[in-house]
């Protein structure tokens, strides 16, 4: 099950350095099939779009009008899911909804003690593109997490792109669309979407910003595009740690590592607890809990290869593995878990006591479940509504105030023997 290791807080460091810097972004096969992918896409457009889609998604399009999909398609859509699903996206989308608007920066202005006028002004994008995953799962949080946010934000045109299968969609997916107002969907998945919503097609526009979660070689496409467009993030495997003592209850903690470990082979779930006893038992309920559930395989894997259990002797030194680690999500379960959160730097969410399972935020908590991976939340935190949003600063000076500032403007510009920078500014206190 769960491999273990004992750390102490000289130690730590040094024994999971391996574990923390294992994760590559960089694969050289995979590079250049992304890096010949994309220029196809730039050269072809929607000709390499509808090849890629057929070969690589296990697609019959026989013309790009078939790769967008149709009013009827999401009425049909509609009619297919219960009214619980329905139920369960209204719910999730108003309280997405209402977290991010209590995230929605205002325009700010100030005066200084030389007049001078200073402040930001927000503005959103002018369109997104959202890369829904659909390769081995259906992710409709996905929309609702990626989509809520630019909605808040103000972004005009959002686009979804997608992977189909037998030229089909999930109705779940088209469902959560439609819950949120989106109707420019494409049947396009991998990195040929991303390069399409790069630099355009013949039917499609492209876009300011392309986010959302894919696999290996949509985070390759992203990672070559920055720059082309904008991005949210360079994402690695999902992963989850938990922090739990004796007093904790071991099965649901096995669950919790399970939530995250059936994502994907490569996801990692980690345990830290004070208790080696306590260890044993998550990891008697992980052997058992493995049996029953669907991605039997996945989950499997994920933990034989990743799952990691880190034994150490005070629960109150945990909060220094955690921030090493930096995971995407953390679970507090201890005894003394309000003084652990306070001393946590690094995490992309953290999920407070034993009645707030990730899952719970995956769905309708409120903030987006795309947070940063691998170690990213060291410098990076989740896609909300500011990753949807310009800031501009603003800069209005009076002649009073320019003229008290000459001096310092002269010095620094002649120190870097910019002659123009400074004369700019003289000039307007010329007499010529």
């Amino acid at each position: 099950m769960l491999n273990l290791i004992t750390c102490n807080k000289s130690n730590y460091e040094k024994k999971l350095f391996s574990y923390v810097n294992n994760v590559s972004m960089n694969n050289k096969k995979r590079s250049e099939i992304v890096s010949n992918i994309i220029k196809q896409i730039k050269k072809n457009k929607n000709t390499a779009l509808i090849k890629y889609s057929n070969e690589l998604e296990h697609n019959n399009f026989k013309n790009f009008k078939s790769l967008k999909v149709t009013p009827k398609e999401i009425s049909n859509a509609l009619s297919q899911c219960s009214q619980a699903f329905h139920d369960s996206i209204k719910l999730a989308v108003q309280r997405i909804m209402s977290y991010q608007k209590k995230l929605m920066p205002k325009n700010l202005y100030y005066k200084d003690e030389l007049g001078i006028k200073l402040g930001s002004i927000w503005s959103p994008l002018e369109s997104c593109g959202l890369y829904v995953p659909g390769g081995k799962a259906l992710y409709p949080s996905s929309v609702l997490m990626n989509a809520i946010p630019a909605i808040v934000a103000g972004v005009k045109r959002i686009v979804i792109t997608t992977p189909a299968n037998n030229n089909l969609l999930s109705p779940e997916i088209l469902v959560a669309a439609n819950a949120v107002g989106i109707s420019e969907i494409y049947k396009v998945g991998g990195a040929q979407a991303v390069a399409a919503l790069t630099f355009g097609t013949e039917s499609i526009k492209r876009v300011d910003k392309v986010v959302g979660p894919g696999n290996s070689y949509v985070t390759e496409a992203k990672k070559q595009l920055y720059g082309y467009v904008g991005i949210d993030s360079i994402a690695g495997p999902s992963e989850i740690l938990v922090i739990a003592d004796r007093y904790s209850n071991p099965k649901w903690v096995a669950m919790d590592l399970l939530s995250q470990a059936e994502h994907d082979e490569e996801a990692r779930a980690i345990l830290i607890s004070n208790s080696k006893d306590f260890i044993k038992k998550v990891n008697k309920h992980l052997f058992s809990f493995l049996k029953s559930i669907k991605r039997t395989k996945i989950a499997s894997n994920s933990i034989k290869k990743n799952g990691l259990a880190i034994l150490i002797k005070d629960i109150n030194f945990a909060h220094f593995v955690a921030n090493y680690i930096a995971p995407e999500h953390l679970e507090i379960m201890t005894k003394n878990k309000k003084l652990l959160a306070k001393k946590i730097k690094n995490a992309g969410a953290i999920f407070m006591g034993e009645y707030t399972p990730e899952a719970f935020g995956d769905y309708v908590a409120g903030p987006s479940h795309v947070l940063p991976t691998s170690g990213n939340a060291r410098f990076d935190s989740g896609l909300s509504v500011l990753d949807f949003l310009k800031r501009t600063s603003y800069i209005e000076a009076n002649k009073t105030g320019l003229k008290n500032t000459l001096h310092s403007i002269e010095t620094l510009g002649s120190s870097e023997g910019l002659d123009a920078h400074v004369k700019s500014a003289k000039i307007r206190f010329s007499k010529d």
